[in-house]
């Protein structure tokens, strides 16, 4: 019995591992850019109660392996890079990424951070920053009497000066991608960082060997699917009731056993 304890809590934890999991998605539903988590599970150790041919009365008989497994724990979670929705949002600064690539910013430390959100601001120094003060890279200066600012889908950024009907070419934006997306270190704050497992980051220009291409205007949502993180929720909920009714069940069993001393 307490190996069915054991093999219950490993349950136990992991669906609430999954619950925390889906709970995080839920609460980016709104967030910019935002790429939904999904858990990976695997099996643990199994106990060979019984191997492959037993010698058994009636000599050496082939027989199927008897094992007993361990229970269940979390190893990874994959972040999924599907495309989110595209909105309008009329703002000239807001950037959207139509197919594959990131932004590259400027972390404070001088590294380079990836981020798919691109709502991007203008700080006190003309910069193009993120909502956090991170600067867009390569860096952007547009000058205080700017009218109106283009960018082109190929990330060629234009700007009209007041009192001028001619556009000035203010610089050229570039995108990030990497070999596995998936193996992108969250940070928090819509960043990741490049990892051994995603490789290096490729920096391309918009809209250039499979790079997406720059839509002025236009935000990219979360890519959370309500309807189907409830329905994870559900199913989560429902296997920690199962894997608490084994810890139930075993606790019977040795209330049980100890009552037949008696």
């Amino acid at each position: 019995m307490d190996k069915t304890l054991r093999t219950a809590s490993t349950g136990l934890s992991a669906q609430q591992k999954y619950i925390e999991i889906i709970s995080n998605n839920l609460a980016n539903v709104n967030t910019y850019g935002f790429k939904k988590v999904r858990p990976e599970f695997q099996d643990l150790l199994y106990e060979t109660m019984k191997t492959v041919g037993n010698v058994q009365r009636s000599g050496i008989v082939p027989v199927q392996e008897v094992q007993i497994g361990s229970g269940t724990e979390l190893v990874a979670t994959t972040r999924q890079f599907t495309p989110g929705d595209i909105t309008a949002t009329n703002n000239q600064f807001d950037m959207a990424i139509n197919g594959e690539g990131f932004f590259i910013i400027r972390r404070p430390d001088n590294s380079f951070g990836f981020t798919r959100d691109g709502s991007f601001v203008r700080d006190r120094n003309g910069q193009m920053v993120t909502s956090q003060g991170f600067i867009l890279e390569p860096g952007i200066m547009i000058p205080d009497n700017a009218q109106q600012i283009n960018v082109s889908r190929d990330g060629v950024v234009n700007v009209i000066l007041q009192g001028s009907v001619d556009e000035q070419t203010l610089g050229q934006i570039q995108l990030a991608r990497f070999i596995n997306p998936a193996g992108l270190r969250s940070i928090g704050e819509n960043v990741f960082v490049e990892t051994v497992a995603s490789g290096p980051a490729v920096f391309e220009q918009p809209g250039i060997n499979n790079t997406g291409e720059i839509i002025q205007s236009y935000i990219e949502s979360s890519n959370v699917d309500l309807v189907q993180e409830m329905v994870n929720m559900i199913v989560a909920q429902r296997a920690y009731e199962i894997n608490s009714k084994s810890v139930q069940t075993a606790d019977t069993i040795l209330g049980t056993a100890v009552q037949l001393k008696r």
